[in-house]
């Protein structure tokens, strides 16, 4: 059977879907080797050319847009360059964050395909702001570096803008890392995370998003429930019990 990708909104002008950890948006030459990607999944399942209208990051689960012709990809694009899309991100790091908290914390750019194979070339930081909330704390009997036990906690992530792999490098700049991060995590925490829970992947999910719609420009508000693996590892650790619970502590009901 063909792959499908779970469908969370669809009209005449757009479709948003749940992209699982693991699937490339579209064709990279930065992960030549894999032969997956959402665009063509997406493609194939509707029988329509679909256009991106934003970027999730491989290992990121949650909401991504496309439009159904060039100018509904074109103005989702636009409406997140223009800081129009509010987005709630929800990811398990290493460490207790304050309860609540804004990191502003200017950010390198980092080079897409594009940028690298003859595309203009942006130098300098770019101003970064990601707003965050701590929804729940845990200490582990695991002995990681120098601590005789481990605290991890769940947290609520806000973007006010959107620089490339701003919640990862933000996070790591904090020093609460996101558990799962190959690149800016902590190796020994994600092996354990992936040993006791059975769960490797990135513990980043983009959940909610409300952004004006490309034809009518009315405000329209997404929300993509947690992936199982996701879901399942915050109840075996004591967090939450249930769909029921995850949806209840990240305020859909």
């Amino acid at each position: 059977m063909e792959e499908t990708l779970p469908i969370l909104y669809q009209d005449e002008h757009l479709v948003a879907i749940h992209k699982p950890s693991g699937l490339l948006v579209h064709r990279t030459s930065l992960d030549r080797w894999e032969t997956r990607f959402a665009v063509q999944i997406l493609r194939d399942q509707l029988g329509l050319r679909v256009y991106p209208g934003h970027r999730l990051d491989k290992g990121t689960s949650g909401i991504l847009l496309f439009g159904l012709s060039r100018d509904a990809g074109r103005a989702l694009a636009m409406a997140f360059e223009a800081q129009q899309v509010q987005k709630t991100y929800h990811a398990v790091v290493r460490g207790w964050p304050a309860a609540t908290g804004m990191i502003d914390y200017p950010l390198e750019r980092r080079l897409d395909d594009a940028e690298l194979y003859g595309g203009p070339v942006p130098t300098g930081a770019q101003e970064a702001r990601t707003g965050y909330r701590t929804l729940a704390t845990t200490e582990l009997p695991w002995q990681i570096d120098r601590y005789p036990q481990s605290r991890y906690a769940l947290v609520e992530l806000d973007p006010l803008t959107g620089r490339r792999h701003q919640l990862r490098r933000h996070l790591k700049h904090i020093s609460h890392p996101i558990i799962g991060d190959a690149t800016y995590g902590k190796g020994q925490h994600n092996r354990r995370f992936a040993a006791e829970f059975g769960v490797s992947r990135m513990l980043l999910a983009c959940s909610a998003m409300t952004f004006p719609h490309p034809a009518t420009g009315d405000m329209l508000a997404l929300h993509c429930p947690l992936e199982t693996g996701f879901a399942s590892m915050l109840a075996q650790i004591g967090w939450l019990s249930g769909q029921d619970a995850v949806d209840r502590i990240l305020g859909k009901v």
